[in-house]
This record gives structure tokens, C-alpha cells and sequence, in this order.
């Protein structure tokens, strides 16, 4: 195969800019819609090929070392609409072909400047916290535009370069040879990080870098009614952008401590109530648990184990509207002694003696809470 370098006309220390100029010029003469020669369309597979392989500045370094053999890839050329170069064939032709010198077209836009990242914190707060909400105070590191280069990130009195391996276009091309054919990803350019410009002269600040780590104390509010998973997103709190783009954002993601004694559905708030069988059986007021602080809870007569006693407007507020609060509900749990005096045996064999069902007393080792909780 031909040396690329001979074919397009060039040193091997060509610059990337000459290289352009070179390949344009050439690929407007063999362009096949353009010329019919015989052999036309081959010579421009063939620069175009070389211009992609040349034009990176990865697979130049490989080919300058090892030649063909370096690029990993078998012969055969691949078709127009593969290359490489083929884009700024188009960038060409249709900034005035025809009209404008060799290389005269227009350069492949910059991108702006790109937003900075997102950054996530993790925060625990206390159950009562996240039904009522409230205002907490975290500290934050991230980075922020440098004030002393105002993020240029070069010295005072200096500025950005056009980088040199991309030619300011913030793009590079990397080449891949397949069976099927020869593939062409563009990619920001790893020198300029895809900006275009380089800086020869860094600021001694950030080093070039035109941000700043920085420790930052914030305060966030937790609106009522979050629970763990809620995500918060603080606008602009993330990293800054570089070469002064805009900040991300910050997400804090939210977990619930537990309670002791109360637990959280939804808006509902559920606990469970330990009772004596006798405040079951007679009924009493108590007073219960809630996270407004302590409620009186009436215990209707003959309550049965496992009745659910509700008080209203007592659980979570609804996220958003913390004027619509959940329950409160509360699991009755009967408690049953274990011994009992002699007494309270005589008391409670009288009362089962009293239900049974034909006026005689049961036997008190297996009829005496039967009698009790039986029917009467």
C-alpha cells in the first residue's frame, strides 16, 4: 500500500491543519460525483483512508511506528460513506465549493460550555423529622469556578490556545477496521477535553484547571411527609462546569431512622397497645403515643386482641399538602396474667361460675377464661 503521508502530500511532522487542508483539496479533485476518470474513486477510498488514519492523532502514532500493520486492520478499502473524513468532505461542499480556497471552510462548531456534575449526598434523618419536615445543615464539597482566573483556568494577562490535535474542533475520529467494514467514532478530544483550546499558561490557582475544590456548609429543607428514598434535588449545588459552564445539581436521597414503638404505612402511622384483660372487658381511657406528643385513646367495653382503634388527622401529612394528614392506628394487644392470688382466683372462678351455661362452675384449671371470654 502507498505511504498515507506521500498520498495526501505531506511531511510526516504535518500539523493537523495542513493535513485538513491537504485532504480537502484532494478529496474535491477524485470525489467520484465530481470527477469520472478512470481510477478516480479508488484514489479517493485511498485518501480518504489515509486522512482517517492520519487525522487521529492514536492510530497516526501506531502507523507511524508500525506502519499498516499497526492500524490492525486487513486491506480493502472502505466505501465513501465510511470514512472518516467524509463529514468534513460535506463541511466543505456546502460552505461554498467552488468558490472558496483549499481549506477555506468552515471549522466544525465548538461545543459550548458543558454543564459541571451532579453530586449525591446521603442523609439520615429521625422519624418525627421526616412527618413534621425540618431545616438541616450539612457540609459540601464540590467544585467551584476558580476566582482567581474566573475559570479560564490561565494566568492573568493570557488565555486559551487553538489545541493542536484536534485543531480547535474539540472532536477526534477513532478508526475501527471490522470485517464488515471500517467504522468511525468521533469522540471529544482527550487534549482539550472536547473545549477546543489548550492552556499554555496555567493558572497558579487551580493549576489550569479553572475550578476549585471548596467546602461549603448548606441548609436544606426537608419538607413534611418525605420518607426513605425521597430524593431532594438543590439546583446548581453540584460541581461547576468547566471553563465557567453552569453547576450541576445536588441530590440528596433520604433515609428514615426507625421508631421504638411506632412504624409508618403510607401516611398511616401503626402502633400496637398492650392492655390488662380487665381494661378489655370493662373499657378505660388511656393515654397513647403519637408524634404530636401524648393523646387520650378511649378503650370501648369488651374490646376484643386484635382490634384496630383510629385517631384521626394523627399520621404523616401528604408530601406536598401538609395540610392532609394520615391516621393513627392502634393494635390492641390483651395482656393475660400468669398468676393470680387468691383472691382475684376466687373473684374470676365466681364470674365463670356465673356464665356458664347450665349453672355449673367449670373446672377452674380448664373452663376459667372460657367462661370468661365465652358466651354468657
Amino acid at each position: 500500500m502507498a505511504d498515507y503521508y506521500e498520498l495526501l502530500g505531506v511531511a510526516r511532522n504535518v500539523d493537523a491543519d495542513s493535513l485538513k487542508r491537504a485532504y480537502r483539496r484532494l478529496a474535491r479533485q477524485y470525489h467520484p460525483d465530481i470527477n469520472k476518470e478512470a481510477g478516480a474513486e479508488d484514489k479517493f477510498k485511498e485518501i480518504g483512508r489515509a486522512y482517517e488514519v492520519l487525522s487521529d492523532p492514536q492510530t497516526r502514532a501506531r502507523y507511524d511506528q508500525f506502519g499498516e500493520a499497526g492500524l490492525g486492520g486487513g486491506g480493502g478499502m472502505p466505501d465513501a460513506g465510511d470514512m472518516g473524513g467524509f463529514a468534513d468532505l460535506f463541511e466543505t461542499f456546502f460552505s461554498g465549493f467552488g468558490g472558496a480556497a483549499a481549506g477555506g471552510g468552515q471549522q466544525r462548531r465548538r461545543s459550548g460550555p458543558r454543564q459541571g456534575d451532579d453530586l449525591r449526598l446521603d442523609l439520615s434523618i429521625d422519624f418525627r423529622d421526616a412527618v413534621f419536615g425540618v431545616e438541616k445543615e450539612v457540609q459540601l464539597r464540590h467544585l467551584e469556578t476558580c476566582g482567581t482566573c474566573k475559570g479560564s483556568g490561565a494566568k492573568e494577562g493570557s488565555g486559551p490556545t487553538t489545541c493542536g490535535t484536534c485543531s480547535g474542533a474539540g472532536q477526534v475520529r477513532r478508526a475501527t477496521r471490522t470485517p464488515f467494514g471500517s467504522f468511525t467514532q468521533v469522540a471529544p478530544c482527550p487534549t482539550c477535553e472536547g473545549s477546543g483550546q489548550v492552556i499554555a499558561d496555567p493558572c497558579g490557582t487551580c493549576n489550569g484547571a479553572g475550578l476549585q475544590q471548596v467546602s461549603k456548609t448548606l441548609r436544606i429543607n426537608i419538607p413534611a411527609g418525605v420518607d426513605s428514598g425521597s430524593r431532594l434535588r438543590v439546583a446548581s449545588e453540584g460541581n461547576a462546569g468547566p471553563r465557567g459552564g453552569p453547576a450541576g445539581d445536588l441530590y440528596v436521597f433520604l433515609s428514615v431512622k426507625s421508631h421504638p414503638t411506632l412504624r409508618r404505612d403510607g401516611t398511616t402511622i401503626l402502633s400496637e397497645i398492650p392492655l390488662s384483660y380487665l381494661q378489655a372487658i370493662l373499657g378505660d381511657t388511656i393515654e397513647v403515643e403519637t408524634v404530636d406528643g401524648p393523646e387520650p385513646l378511649e378503650i370501648p367495653a369488651g374490646t376484643q386482641p386484635g382490634t384496630v382503634l383510629t385517631l384521626k388527622n394523627k399520621g404523616v401529612p401528604r408530601l406536598g399538602n401538609p395540610v392532609a394528614r394520615g391516621n393513627h392506628q392502634f393494635t390492641i394487644k390483651v395482656q393475660l396474667p400468669t398468676r393470680l392470688s387468691g383472691d382475684e382466683r376466687q373473684l374470676l372462678e365466681q364470674l365463670a361460675g356465673h356464665h356458664s351455661s347450665k349453672g355449673q362452675r367449670p373446672h377452674h384449671k380448664s373452663g376459667l377464661f372460657g367462661g370468661l371470654f365465652g358466651k354468657g
